[in-house]
């Protein structure tokens, strides 16, 4: 059984894609989450070999992070960076298993027995991504491809079923229009940052919050819109967002 957990926002898109996966005789829905601070708990709790997540619900730094941590095995990896801190900058995260996560439970964290199966070596990220958002997939592309599949909201729902299995296999997953509407994407004048910063403003949160959920000071946040509404030739924060978005860069 591929023990697959979905992390999408829209309770109707995840109701539906959870009846569809449930529906099929080689995959287990073992958890569903609609928030960012509820993520990380949930692959802790549960250990997915697949985790379906919504691109939006997460900055690509955030992405990454979680691209490189092993968390089938509880976050351990032969890295150099200790995955557990490094996803500590996930919104909100705590250790506790929030409602509704799946049947495991508060047993899911507990380290296995000698005579248990070990967990598979390495678990699966597969993103949906609006095609509007797809100039954003360049930085894990590059560093984390062969750790998750990226595929289009737009495709039909069969699209996703096959792409949790070929995952599950090890076998890459990725649609062919999102890297083309990548490559079509003019180049960015915004660094990686600032478009984490600009993603966190699109949400409506003011500064100090930007700061907390970025791990950055309030005073660097500022910074990076002030250099942000210099390179958009924005007057305010919500004008570089919609000029960054029309442009792709976002």
């Amino acid at each position: 059984m591929v023990r697959t957990l979905l992390a999408l926002q829209g309770g109707l898109l995840r109701g539906a894609l959870a009846q569809l996966l449930s529906a099929e005789h080689d995959i287990e829905i073992v958890g569903e989450v609609d928030s960012p601070r509820h993520l990380r708990a949930a692959l802790l709790a549960q250990r997915p070999d697949v985790a379906v997540v919504e691109f939006d619900m997460l900055t690509v730094a955030e992405l990454v992070r979680l691209a490189a941590a092993d968390f089938t095995t509880g976050f351990t990896t032969g890295s150099t960076t200790d995955p557990a801190v490094a996803l500590t900058a996930v919104p909100g995260a705590d250790s506790t298993t929030p409602p509704g996560v799946g049947p495991a439970g508060a047993d899911a964290v507990t380290e296995p027995s000698p005579q248990q199966p070990a967990a598979p070596p390495v678990g699966s990220l597969l993103v949906l991504v609006e095609q509007r958002r797809a100039g954003r997939l360049g930085p894990v592309l590059a560093e984390h491809g062969h750790r998750i599949g990226f595929l289009s909201r737009e495709v039909p729902p069969g699209r996703i079923v096959d792409g949790v299995r070929q995952l599950a296999e090890g076998r890459v997953v990725l649609d062919p229009d999102l890297v083309v509407a990548a490559l079509e994407v003019a180049d960015s004048p915004l660094t990686n940052r600032e478009r984490e910063v600009l993603d966190v403003v699109a949400e409506g949160h003011p500064v100090q919050e930007i700061a907390a959920r970025l791990v950055l000071s309030a005073g660097t946040v500022r910074n990076h819109l002030s250099r942000i509404m210099a390179k958009t030739g924005a007057r305010t924060r919500w004008e570089a967002v919609r000029i960054a978005r029309e442009s792709g860069w976002l």
